[in-house]
């Protein structure tokens, strides 16, 4: 019953700025803690941020923190990640996740999945 649509990738210059929206299917959402993941090729998928129901608590990758900013608007139940100060070696698909649980559940093994949005930063 849980659907989740990722928009917002594309291709950036190193250093700049990038939004990705992720929009939900139902009502469940408010009460879902969100995150996204990102693989890029040949690498294993990992764990970027992650946000729990209210918006009070966040979690995020060493690799972004001060760069990424995750965030949540549960009356649109859509979840955003911003990116700044973009790098070549963020390059990746990014997925946003959903979870019933709680963050840790999250960033271990979400529930629901999205389908991805291509990221790329040129140098």
């Amino acid at each position: 019953q849980v659907q989740l649509v990722e928009s917002g990738g594309g291709l950036v210059q190193a250093g700049g700025s990038l939004r990705l929206s992720c929009a939900t299917s139902g009502r469940t959402f408010s009460s879902y803690a969100m995150g996204w993941f990102r693989q890029a090729p040949g690498k294993e998928r990992e764990f970027v941020a992650a946000i729990n129901w209210s918006g009070g608590s966040t979690d995020y990758a060493d690799s972004v923190k001060g760069r990424f900013t995750i965030s949540r608007h549960n009356a649109k139940n859509t979840v955003y990640l911003q990116m700044n100060s973009l790098k070549p070696e963020d390059t990746a698909v990014y997925y946003c996740a959903a979870d019933p649980g709680t963050i840790v559940v999250l960033t271990t093994a979400p529930g629901y999945w999205g389908q991805g949005t291509q990221v790329t930063v040129s140098s």
